[in-house]
């Protein structure tokens, strides 16, 4: 490793329109806890550069690879992975480049790599417009993106990825390039779904949809006994749910909210979700279809802003909480996998601890295999994600076990072991590879070779380069 002189950092800082942060400096513990939403991650970089031009980034880029450091991005910060924190490394930090602005006419949005899904929610629903994005709003728009991004507009309108239009990217290199269908589109393919492996996105377009303001929501909570009907019935629905009703299943401990009666508070079970996002008609009738099928414990049914349905779930995920996680892709909810999760479910041991279940379907399946570098099959109707979720170390590392537990047993019952990356806390080289596919994976890794030959981007769910 290169020996970084005094006189090289400072003139790195004179260059910057932004800032810079050292281990060592007194705001450097308020800063590093401020990019880092997992409290578990324990990587501690020695540089974060605050940027807020393309141009900063490269000059970020430059400086780290001159000087021998590993390199790591943070958009949100938000992966339970951690791996926007290098240790000892330069941390790009996008959070100052957050800017969003609407275009109504063209349906359109633009916005910086730092943006958090909250404020590009209520810059788009000021005009009636979203665009599909994540489950918890101050998740990073950038890491969710380049994933995939599955959220409540995902059978409507498929995943953030399918919505992106263009980006604004800096390579390893250093140059700052726009990526679409007509200007670099081997690169705009990748990293639609392939991750950060290609450049650092600085800015990214944003095809929207017309939504809101106000959607249907419906929620119905089952005990532990119930959550093999509950999920069963569920199952039985989906395939006649129209594209803009999107349902969600989880296993949980239900919320000491005002809508849960006292005496179920914070009682471990089961939950579905259907939100209307068009006809009432057809809402009412897949409610009233589930309720038949499997009465519940309690339900809460009550128009909702579309932005407070972006935000329901934010209390789950506290920042600076520990977690850990891992996911499966299943076809079907089959009734062997429902009595996997129905066995493992009583064991965890923290009350924040939960399983969701992302429905897909919809639009999502109309989307042809490799229009984007997406790593899943458009035929999954389910991902199946298991969060240990907790306030202490030693509930982490029991509900840590809990994890891979039940994860082992669904595993025969999923597509192999691949599955969505962005739900991935450990980066397993065969899951990531099994995620993408053969002939996938070998495309995204003769683009790495072309735009990152050297693996400068490497924190993160990582292609590696073809060999030349």
């Amino acid at each position: 490793m290169t020996d970084v002189l005094d006189a090289d950092i400072a003139a790195f800082r004179a260059g910057l329109a932004g800032s810079v942060v050292m281990a060592g400096d007194s705001d450097y513990e308020a800063v590093r806890a401020e990019c880092i939403w997992n409290g578990n991650i324990q990587s501690r970089p020695w540089m974060i550069v605050r940027c807020s031009s393309a141009e900063d980034v490269a000059a970020t880029i430059a400086f780290a690879r001159a000087s021998g450091k590993e390199l790591s991005v943070r958009g949100g910060g938000h992966g339970f992975s951690g791996a926007c924190a290098a240790d000892q490394g330069v941390m790009i930090d996008l959070g100052p480049m957050a800017e969003v602005t609407i275009d109504p006419a063209a349906m359109r949005a633009r916005c910086g790599g730092g943006t958090r899904w909250a404020q590009l929610d209520a810059a788009a629903q000021e005009h009636g417009l979203a665009t599909p994005g994540g489950f918890i709003s101050h998740t990073g728009v950038a890491g969710l993106t380049l994933g995939g991004g599955m959220g409540w507009l995902t059978r409507k309108a498929g995943l953030s990825c399918d919505n992106v239009t263009a980006v604004e990217i800096v390579t390893a290199d250093g140059r700052i390039l726009r990526a679409a269908a007509d200007e670099n589109p081997d690169l705009f393919w990748a990293v639609r779904g392939g991750g950060g492996n290609f450049g650092v996105v600085t800015s990214f377009e944003f095809q929207l949809h017309r939504e809101g303001p106000m959607v249907e929501l419906a929620l119905f909570f089952w005990d532990l006994d119930g959550g093999g009907a509950a999920f069963r019935a569920a199952r039985d629905l989906v395939p006649s749910l129209p594209d803009d009703i999107s349902m969600f299943l989880a296993g949980l401990n239900a919320p000491p909210a005002p809508f849960v009666p006292e005496e179920h508070q914070l009682k471990p079970g089961y939950a579905v979700l259907l939100v209307g996002h068009g006809s009432a008609e057809e809402h009412t009738r897949a409610v009233d279809q589930l309720r038949r099928a499997a009465p519940p414990l309690f339900e809460f049914m009550t128009p909702i802003p579309f932005v407070g349905l972006q935000q329901m779930f934010d209390e789950s995920a506290p920042w600076g909480i520990q977690g850990y996680e891992k996911a499966v892709y299943l076809d079907e909810l089959t009734d062997d996998a429902i009595d996997v999760i129905v066995r493992h479910m009583p064991a965890k041991a923290s009350p924040m601890s939960f399983m969701p279940i992302f429905v897909l379907g919809g639009e999502y399946a109309r989307r042809a295999e490799g229009d984007t570098a997406f790593g899943g099959s458009r035929s999954t109707m389910y991902v199946l994600n298991i969060a240990a979720v907790a306030p202490t170390l030693e509930l982490l590392e029991a509900d840590r076990e809990w994890v891979q537990r039940m994860w082992s047993d669904l595993v025969p019952y999923a597509e192999g072991i691949g599955s969505y990356v962005n739900f991935m806390a450990d980066y397993e080289e065969d899951r990531i590879r099994a995620a993408y596919g053969p002939d996938k994976y070998a495309r995204l890794a003769a683009i790495k070779a072309a735009y990152d030959p050297d693996n400068v981007f490497h924190h993160n769910a990582n292609i590696r380069p073809a060999a030349s």
